[in-house]
């Protein structure tokens, strides 16, 4: 998809654009582009944006029919998602089944390790402050109250986790984002792709997700290619 005007928002593998004459909608349009730790690795792999706008789409229906509100309300083209406008929460709220990536380096889990309950993490959406990690008393501190996010980060757990299930998959963490409409209901926002989640084989750690770029294992695009042939049938 082509625009006349320039980016409100441009992050680092997404665009986000107002849709004229739709003060309460934007755009937002899927690059073919793969970063790792904050952008200092970048990689541009032919249909990428393709492929994690179309899981996204797909994420965010079988959500919304289980009753949890997205700012999901179409797709524009193959790589580009219509959404409800949104003021995000400037806070990234990352559930845990399975211990890998930061976990493992910051306690004494190793990976693979079963989280039993799952746990709910905060951290700041800062890119330039490396995205610290937030107590639950910082985020009240910041404004915001967290109890929210967390319920509604659980219960997406919850049904992602039988989704993936159904497809041989572990759901091992993923990232969310939020955001508040005008009239002051709450939202999932971002994406929903293995680009913000870990999946590995069921019983195996047979990588799915982003983490075939950072560790150099192999080709994330028919990664995701996978996970969206098998989302078609399950999802």
């Amino acid at each position: 998809m082509t625009h006349t005007e320039p980016p409100i928002l441009r992050g680092k593998v997404k665009s986000v654009y107002d849709v004229p004459g739709e003060a309460d909608k934007v755009t937002i349009q899927f690059h073919d582009k793969v970063t790792a730790w904050n952008g200092k690795a970048v990689e541009y792999p032919p249909e990428k944006g393709k492929v994690c706008c179309l899981i996204s789409a797909l994420l965010f229906e079988k959500l919304e029919k289980l009753g949890i509100r997205t700012h999901y309300l179409g797709t524009e083209g193959l790589d580009t998602l219509l959404c409800r406008k949104l003021t995000i929460v400037p806070v990234e709220v990352i559930v845990r089944n399975i211990a890998a990536g930061s976990i493992v380096k910051t306690t004494t889990l190793t990976e693979g390790t079963l989280i039993q309950p799952p746990i709910v993490e905060y951290f700041l959406k800062d890119d330039a402050k490396d995205d610290p990690l937030l107590t639950h008393d910082r985020v009240r501190l910041m404004g915001i109250d967290p109890e929210p996010l967390k319920v509604q980060a659980l219960e997406i757990n919850y049904q992602l986790q039988s989704l993936f299930t159904l497809m041989g998959m572990d759901l091992v963490d993923f990232k969310l984002e939020f955001g508040y409409d005008v009239h002051g209901d709450l939202y999932l926002a971002d994406e929903m792709s293995p680009d913000n989640m870990r999946l590995w084989k069921r019983g195996t750690k047979e990588r799915f997700d982003k983490d075939l770029f950072r560790k150099d294992e192999g080709d994330i695009v028919e990664a995701y290619k996978y996970i969206l042939q098998h989302l078609r049938q399950f999802a």
